[in-house]
């Protein structure tokens, strides 16, 4: 045997160190580090190192967050009014339609002796006030159009709400009226900019009872703003007052408005080019975000288009106290670059050989061999040969048209299933004579009997809907397995899988779909801050290029403001958009999914055919066929990609009026939204036997309780079952529960089937035919 060599033990880092002795005198830190040979602590190691400050360090470390945070606001207030930026863009709306907001504006014109007013071509009135070193733009939209007066107050800085003391005793019944109150509500829904309250003709009430009267005007202002102080504007001291909290109070952030690039138009110029189509030159200050040259802007009204390039040019004022000869050179500060400009391509190219089947395999060529071999046994009369049975058509080739099937049976089926509760005398029995007398041939000639008729039909069935929902008879004349062919059972609607690829609509292939779209979302907004272009605060002009001459000119005939909004990147494709919806009171009657809607989300304005779903956390969510009063549900239909928040407002159009009927937020812009219509088959027990029962009315034939055996079934009275057999050919069948029905119970099957929103996009611009209405 040879020898081995011996190895010695070494050591690792979880070694035993035992206590040294304490000799009592002074170690180093070289003699520390070299005993403890590198070794850490666990608890050292799994905490992070922090140094403890003293209390000179921590006091130096506030100081410095608090210095941080004094500079963002200051340096935030400063971006706004003062020298080289943009002044306060200020919305005067009055409460009361009968109050003239011009003498309002005049207060402000007049309000001090060293004031420089000048008026834009567009209407805005620019002031400024040297006391102050501050600029205010005030802008007074048109009181008749309800849109108007919604796109201005997207990009206002700040809206003054103006009350007059004296409604009720000389003019109008109310201090704010209806027409006030509607102006709040829309304002509210669609994201209130800095309010400003402020009451005039103080002077026109008694004065024993203005004290009295300004505290009914706070109160009812309370109601719709609690933490806003009315102000008196009555004369010049006042407007100055007025003037100085515009400027100096901490102004309120709209996000939706904030993260984009916006300007409202001061001054508009149309350059005729080839053809049809021109060039628009929008001149005013930018606000918001750095806009560039290669970005898509959006004008509501008009559409999206492309920039061809960005001026700088001296402001009006500035102009003048230079040279004396008003509006300078141009400098042009951007041109757009062809090879990184965004396109205007809103949908994807849709490939029809993509939905070709591919080359059959010997496999299935093997197979469908085989089905040509069996033998079909049909019934034919004694005697005919098999060329003369071959035109015998099978029972099991009838079908349905698969299009869109609830549009057309469906529709049939609500009006056989509808058991009306409606009494026409409950209807009519608050009808009162006129003092005049009403010619009745020339009001039965002015009412629309059609239109009658199909509203009370919808009435009908929204109330059929809301006390049995989603319950539907089975037809007579058509079998079930061919009528719901389209439907499946789920073991359990919240936890059943459902695949979000399947059968997708031939629209899918149009749309664009994000990868991650909260993950896109971020990224864009982080790039926003670090984005090269026109600063906000410049006074530009913006040349955009392949403008309608039609178009400009019958928008220039609406008189409605010209505002214009920077899309973010991907703003301008088409996806599925989802919106949070709540009913508001303006509106009492239900509306049905896949009716036509007025849709304004963010800064755009649409037409769409929503279809509305259940407002749930789960992966699957439960088709609605009505939007019913007092309720929130989710709207889906196809539009341009927006990034939340987003405010949504919903318009019916209603005796050619437009009226607010839902509001809400953005929620998503997700095409994989399952949204899954049910379907509920009821049927009677006819005999009960403990646990098992004989049940009727469901189906009417023997193949169809064959078909429909594996779909789990319920009770309303909470039981839970099967089909074991069929019994007869009638449609009786043989149900085991798991437990003892009661005899008023009702046995229901559910069946599921997803559904997708209708291709409706419509953009809302000025229709060149009708130049009144602002929604065609």
């Amino acid at each position: 045997m040879g020898l081995t060599k011996e190895q010695a033990h070494r050591p690792g880092p979880f070694k035993q160190s035992n206590k040294a002795h304490k000799h009592g005198r002074h170690r180093s830190k070289g003699s520390i580090s070299s005993s403890s040979r590198g070794k850490v602590s666990v608890k050292a190691l799994s905490k992070k190192n922090k140094k403890d400050l003293n209390r000179i360090e921590r006091r130096n470390r506030s100081n410095q967050i608090r210095q941080t945070k004094r500079d963002e606001v200051l340096a935030k207030k400063r971006s706004i009014g003062s020298a080289n930026t943009a002044p306060f863009l200020v919305s005067i709306l009055p409460l009361n339609k009968l109050l003239d907001p011009q003498g309002v504006l005049s207060f402000f014109s007049q309000c001090d002796e060293e004031v420089t007013l000048r008026t834009g071509a567009t209407g805005c009135t620019h002031i400024s006030i040297p006391r102050f070193k501050q600029h205010f733009s005030f802008v007074i939209p048109d009181m008749d159009n309800d849109l108007a007066i919604l796109d201005t107050l997207k990009v206002c800085d700040t809206v003054l709400f103006v009350i007059s003391a004296v409604a009720g005793y000389d003019f109008g019944d109310e201090l704010i009226d209806q027409w006030g109150n509607k102006v709040l509500t829309l304002s509210f829904a669609q994201g209130l900019p800095t309010p400003v309250v402020a009451v005039t003709d103080l002077d026109g009430v008694p004065q024993k009872k203005r004290g009295e009267q300004k505290h009914h005007i706070q109160k009812l202002v309370s109601k719709w703003m609690p933490d806003e102080k009315i102000m008196t504007l009555d004369k010049s001291s006042d407007a100055l007052n007025v003037l100085r909290k515009i400027g100096n109070q901490k102004h309120k952030s709209v996000i939706n408005r904030d993260r984009r690039p916006h300007l409202y138009a001061e001054e508009c110029e149309f350059v005729n080019g080839e053809g049809s189509l021109g060039t628009l030159m929008v001149t005013g200050h930018l606000r918001g975000t750095p806009l560039s040259a290669n970005d898509l802007i959006h004008l509501p009204g008009l559409g999206d288009f492309q920039i061809s390039q960005i001026d700088a040019i001296p402001e009006p004022q500035s102009a003048e106290k230079v040279a004396g000869t008003g509006v300078g050179v141009a400098r042009v500060l951007e041109r757009a670059d062809i090879t990184k400009q965004e396109s205007l391509v809103s949908e994807n190219i849709v490939d029809p050989m993509d939905a070709e089947q591919t080359w059959p395999t010997e496999e299935e060529l093997k197979m469908a061999e085989e089905s040509h071999k069996t033998r079909k046994v049909k019934k034919v009369p004694k005697g005919w040969s098999d060329y003369q049975a071959a035109w015998i058509v099978d029972e099991d080739d009838e079908s349905v048209s698969s299009d869109d099937e609830e549009d057309d049976l469906e529709n049939m089926d609500a009006m056989s299933e509808v058991k009306s509760d409606v009494d026409e005398g409950e209807e009519f029995d608050t009808l009162t004579e006129s003092e005049i007398g009403v010619d009745d041939q020339q009001y039965d000639k002015e009412l629309d009997l059609d239109q009658e008729k199909e509203e009370l039909e919808k009435l009908q069935a929204a109330k059929s809907d809301l006390i049995f929902p989603d319950e539907m008879d089975t037809p007579l004349n058509v079998e079930a397995r061919v009528r719901f062919q389209k439907y499946r059972g789920l073991e359990s609607f919240r936890t059943s899988p459902w695949d979000v690829k399947e059968n997708l609509p031939v629209d899918y292939g149009r749309i664009f779909q994000f990868e991650n779209f909260d993950r896109t979302k971020r990224k864009i907004v982080k790039s926003i801050d670090c984005k090269d272009g026109v600063m906000p605060g410049w006074y530009i002009r913006i040349h955009i290029k392949d403008v309608s001459q039609h178009l400009w000119a019958t928008f220039q005939q609406t008189k409605a403001p010209l505002i214009l909004f920077g899309l973010l990147q991907h703003e301008h494709k088409m996806s599925v958009m989802n919106t949070v919806l709540k009913r508001t009171p303006l509106y009492e009657a239900p509306i049905k999914s896949k009716e036509r809607l007025i849709f304004q989300c963010g800064y755009r304005r649409f037409i769409v055919n929503p279809i509305y779903s259940e407002h749930t956390n789960g992966k699957k969510h439960k088709y609605e066929r009505y939007f019913q009063p007092n309720s929130t549900v989710v709207a889906s239909f196809y539009a341009p990609i927006q990034f939340p928040p987003a405010p949504t407002l919903c318009f019916k159009e209603v005796s050619n009026k437009l009226v607010l009927v839902a509001h809400g937020q953005l929620l998503s812009c997700n095409p994989d939204r399952l949204i899954i219509k049910r379907i509920v088959l009821s049927g009677h027990p006819l005999k009960i036997n403990k646990r098992s029962a004989v049940v009727r009315f469901m189906f009417f034939n023997r193949e169809d309780i064959i078909y429909f055996k594996p779909v789990k079934l319920h009770t309303k009275y909470g039981r839970i079952g099967h089909i074991k057999e069929p019994l007869g050919t009638h449609g009786h069948m043989k149900c085991v529960f798991d437990g003892q029905l009661k005899s008023m119970d009702t046995v229901v099957l559910n069946l599921y089937k997803r559904i997708f929103p209708k291709w409706t996009f419509e953009e809302c611009i000025v229709s060149c035919s009708n130049v009144q209405d602002m929604v065609h």
